[in-house]
């Protein structure tokens, strides 16, 4: 089951547009780090495995530690709704649910702490670390083969931003053949990867509140703000306008992914969408919980506002063109101002 589901369809959506649409992306680098643990000789059957996770990823270790015989801790947050916290727990997974109480870091600082106090407990266990664990990213290498055999030269990658791995991952393989890659991350409001400032997001699956060890911001030629109300919209759309019944993070790389498409018409693009929709029936896809949230899914009129700095970025889609640069040399600028 995880060699058939852990890598992507390959789906034309438009004329220049390309979808890598997994079913669950994050069970690819789950199975990749295990398999790397396992050959260096650090894990064996029965070896406590303990991540921070409050979706997919969390999941993805499930399905392989049930496999091979690891039993995992999972450390999430309120973000663990009742049916992924169902399913983590049908496969023999420890799920603990930490708050927010103030430390730096926000809610994913509080996970991270928690993790570090059972790594204390439990010296013989395995911690994954997905933000910070180069075979993350390394494990997008059979996924940029994948790409290259179906599409051919790509000109330009989009894909939410979250651990780093992915985008990060996938812009590392395919620019030995194509250099010029121009690699667009996608973040959202109160996210602090790109330098926008700490706060709460709506719009999960996305974003962090710590700056992940895998995001080379150097990697990046642009990178867009988009809110929740426009991703869901787009995550609708997706479906109803291409079939593709994808998650909201699917949605928010769709959403900028097309935008670009339609502008750069003789470029090839593709875009990574992370996870199908079946999760989010009773949020994303259900009316009555994005009116009990004071949501209107809508789109951007316009398209994205291009701005200067990320502390620029508006509370509407927002746009900035990284150019590769660290992230000290984007953001310090205005500090220093």
């Amino acid at each position: 089951m995880v060699e058939a589901t852990e890598l992507p369809r390959i789906i034309k959506v438009t004329d220049n547009l390309y979808a890598a649409a997994f079913t669950l992306m994050k069970l690819l680098p789950a199975r990749y780090i295990l398999d790397r643990a396992e050959a260096a000789g650090i894990i064996s059957p029965g070896t406590p495995v303990i991540e921070t996770s409050s979706g997919t990823f969390a999941l993805g270790l499930a399905m392989v530690c049930r496999l091979r015989g690891y039993p995992l801790t999972i450390v999430g947050d309120s973000a663990i709704d009742r049916d992924l916290r169902t399913r983590l727990e049908m496969l023999g997974t420890t799920v603990e649910i930490v708050e927010h109480t103030g430390q730096p870091g926000g809610i994913q600082g509080a996970r991270l702490a928690r993790v570090e106090e059972l790594r204390r407990q439990h010296p013989d266990a395995f911690v994954p670390g997905q933000y910070d664990n180069p075979d993350n990213p390394g494990a997008y290498g059979v996924v940029a083969d994948l790409i290259g055999d179906t599409v051919g030269s790509v000109d330009c990658l989009v894909g939410p931003v979250g651990s780093g791995g992915s985008t990060g991952g996938l812009a590392a393989a395919l620019r030995p053949a194509d250099p010029a890659l121009h690699l667009v991350g996608v973040d959202t409001h109160g996210s602090i990867i790109f330098g926008n400032p700490d706060g709460p997001r709506t719009l999960r699956g996305l974003g962090s509140s710590i700056h992940p060890g895998n995001v080379s911001h150097r990697a990046y030629d642009e990178v867009h703000w988009v809110t929740a109300p426009e991703a869901f919209h787009a995550t609708h759309e997706l479906y109803r306008a291409h079939g593709l019944f994808m998650g909201p993070t699917s949605g928010a790389s769709f959403q900028v992914a097309s935008w670009w498409a339609e502008r750069h018409p003789e470029s090839t693009v593709v875009m990574v969408l992370p996870d199908e929709g079946y999760r989010y029936q009773s949020t994303v896809y259900n009316p009555a919980w994005l009116r009990e949230q004071g949501i209107v899914p809508a789109p951007a009129a316009g398209g994205p506002i291009t701005v200067e700095h990320p502390l620029d970025a508006t509370a509407a889609w927002s746009r900035l063109l990284w150019a590769r640069r660290g992230f000290d040399d984007v953001v310090m600028p205005a500090v220093g101002s």
